[in-house]
């Protein structure tokens, strides 16, 4: 079992620093195929979002996996995120309640916004501030009712989580945002920490991109370790925490090991000067 956890704002939900990503995890089979090899190799956080498509999937998987190795629901930790097309208040409170049943659970342990921007809006629609502070209204109210654990945000920048704090009555729990070298969100990471937020990264691997990288290649070499377990643990050491995704179940297995071996504070200083600002995935500038 991973010796990994942070204790999350709210000061009651221990979250597992390391997790399964689920995007683009999809069929039955793979799916099944997947979360087994991450249950085997001591995952106990499965990522998912209603945008996925795969939350049924997963929800079927579990109620035969977690059996198999003698796991309950209080055991492992299901995060999901609300989509762009369910904005609002009342889709809201509907789309979290209909991802609890896909998933064939009572709860969430973490419920995220995934997008600030509605879908369809263009972002610099004022209609997208409206919605989105609409949206965690009745997140704030499904922490209430006891339907989800923790709330918190992806994709948000520095100026939406000023106005997020704005508001809120209940604070973001956790904000999920692509980090890798090349766009090492140091400020990002500096306003969650003074507001006690904890930053959660995904695209670890650049999707991929940076596996080839020669100071990443070089690293990994000396400490007879794969680019990938470089990449995951130098996020690690910067106290975020990571949710990579593959369907390959030998990856995954790999991807859990990097809690026996540290980068030293030189390696971790040279990958972090890699920072280019270059986004992978989605990226939320411009969105008003």
């Amino acid at each position: 079992m991973f010796d990994g956890v942070v204790e999350l704002g709210n000061g009651v939900v221990m979250m597992p620093r390391l997790g399964l990503g689920t995007f683009r995890v999809r069929d039955n089979e793979v799916v099944y195929n997947v979360l087994d090899a991450a249950l085997a190799n001591g995952y106990r956080l499965i990522d998912t979002a209603s945008s996925y498509k795969n939350e049924t999937e997963i929800g079927s998987a579990l109620q035969e996996l977690l059996p198999k190795y003698h796991l309950n629901r209080e055991d492992i930790f299901i995060t999901s995120k609300l989509g762009p097309a369910e904005h609002g208040e009342e889709k809201s409170y509907h789309a979290c309640c209909q991802s609890l049943d896909r998933l064939k659970v009572d709860w969430l342990d973490l419920y995220l916004i995934h997008w600030p921007g509605v879908q369809k809006l263009k972002h610099d629609d004022p209609r997208n501030t409206q919605l989105r502070k609409q949206s965690w209204t009745a997140l704030e109210q499904l922490s209430r009712d006891g339907k989800v654990k923790a709330i918190g945000v992806s994709n948000y920048t520095i100026s939406l989580m000023e106005e997020l704090l704005e508001y809120a009555t209940i604070k973001p729990s956790v904000l999920q945002v692509e980090f890798h070298p090349l766009l090492y969100q140091q400020e990002v990471q500096h306003f969650c920490r003074i507001h006690g937020i904890h930053l959660q990264a995904y695209s670890s691997l650049g999707c991929g991109k940076l596996l080839d990288h020669e100071l990443v290649v070089s690293i990994a070499a000396k400490h007879q370790k794969l680019p990938s377990q470089v990449l995951l643990r130098w996020a690690l050491e910067l106290d975020t925490s990571v949710i990579p995704r593959s369907v390959n179940i030998n990856h995954v297995a790999e991807n859990s090991r990097l809690f026996d071996f540290a980068l030293s504070g030189e390696e971790i200083e040279a990958l972090c000067k890699l920072h280019e600002g270059h986004h992978f995935c989605w990226d939320p500038a411009g969105i008003h």
